[in-house]
């Protein structure tokens, strides 16, 4: 949509009509700004945002807290059986829960970072996340931001993104969001972590990060939050009849 075009209204849309709900599927690379756009999308759309990265996360956590040896086949199957994941809503912003605590901001550290691709790697872990994932968008409308979400949670989702950007901007969006909270980490750092994290999410045996065939590439190195939004509402729009 070109910018200063008139900005569509949208309603809460159940789409009884349609006989099902709406899913949209919103992947691609680290730190392209996919959670910024899924939450955006879903507060314009009254669906529900569920951060499929924020799971993955606070698997990490408890394994980092947990001394869990991800080489360890027992050990990590024991540990997911101890595993409980929950959303809640305040103002249209998800946060997730570990085992009943508020995990949201310390699974986006740099212990968590440094760790959470080879963790989500793991088959067992995937498969037990792809069901819980499956399970909450069979009677919702929802928004769900990932790596494999158009692949292999929901490969028949209404609308599928895939986000990409120059690696130094994104590289460069992370490390002001951790400059900000306090962390102390160089921007090099972060771009080594980013690189690192793109090629095990790209070459993981386990539902790589891939593009799926349907999927409407957004490119966003040179857009504005708001741009990048009415992108996704004309892509949108078709759906809501």
């Amino acid at each position: 949509m070109p910018v200063g075009a008139p900005k569509m209204i949208f309603k809460q849309y159940l789409c009884p009509s349609m006989g099902s709900n709406i899913v949209i599927a919103i992947d691609g690379y680290s730190s392209c700004g996919k959670s910024t756009l899924a939450k955006a999308l879903a507060k314009k759309l009254q669906f529900i945002y569920i951060d499929s990265g924020a799971m993955y996360r606070a698997v990490t956590l408890y394994f980092l807290r947990n001394n869990i040896n991800v080489h360890d086949e027992f050990a990590v199957d024991e540990a997911l059986k101890n595993i409980h994941l929950n959303f809640h809503s305040r103002d249209y912003e998800t946060h997730i829960t570990l085992n009943e605590e508020e995990v949201s901001e310390e699974i986006r550290h740099m212990p968590v970072s440094q760790n959470v691709s080879q963790v989500s790697a793991l088959r067992v872990v995937r498969q037990e996340m792809v069901k819980q994932q499956q399970r909450m968008g069979r009677s919702k409308n929802i928004v769900m931001d990932g790596r494999d979400i158009g692949t292999t949670v929901f490969p028949k989702a209404q609308l599928k993104i895939f986000m990409t950007a120059d690696p130094k901007i994104r590289a460069e969006r992370r490390y002001r969001e951790l400059y900000g909270k306090g962390e102390p980490i160089t921007l090099e750092e972060v771009f080594e972590n980013l690189a690192h994290r793109d090629y095990l999410d790209t070459t993981r045996h386990e539902s790589p990060l891939a593009r799926a065939e349907d999927a409407v590439i957004l490119d966003n190195t040179g857009l504005t939050e708001e741009e990048q939004l009415d992108f996704a509402l004309e892509k949108v729009k078709p759906l809501l009849g």
